[in-house]
């Protein structure tokens, strides 16, 4: 009697692990999806489609205004590359560093830009956001 509840609880535990292995590859997947996405539509200054991918909560506590449009508009990228990337302060966080090749439209200068982006998890939509909003790249300018 206890061999049988000791393999059912056995069978139990690992059915738990599989699907959490399974949780987490779909997550992972779909985080790779959303990042390639968000890469596209940075390279191709589609800073318009970049901003869905924002978090809700931060898009509605930090709305863009016309005046930052416009600025996104001076500006061509022409490299988007991913330096690193690693867990963040919690299971449903991932943080990455990237450097951005932006060009200035008006003077055809091409200067580099790092930027640390915050990406997190949320169950309830089963959807990746990025929660460090649109990359600021006028730092210091």
């Amino acid at each position: 009697m206890r061999q049988g509840i000791r393999i059912a609880l056995a069978t139990v535990l690992m059915l738990l692990a599989v699907s959490a292995v399974a949780a987490s590859r779909s997550q992972r997947r779909s985080l790779e999806d959303v990042q390639a996405a968000y890469a596209a539509a940075v390279r191709w200054n589609d800073f318009d489609t970049a901003q869905e991918i924002i978090d809700p909560q931060y898009r509605k506590e930090h709305p863009t205004s016309d005046l930052e449009r416009a600025r996104y508009e001076q500006v061509q990228i022409s490299g988007y590359r991913e330096l690193r990337a690693g867990n963040g302060a919690n299971d449903n966080e991932v943080v990455r560093d990237v450097e951005l090749r932006v060009i200035n439209r008006n003077t055809q200068a091409e200067r580099t830009v790092r930027v640390h982006e915050t990406w997190r998890w949320d169950p309830q939509a089963k959807q990746w956001w990025l929660a460090s909003g649109l990359p600021d790249l006028w730092r210091g300018e």
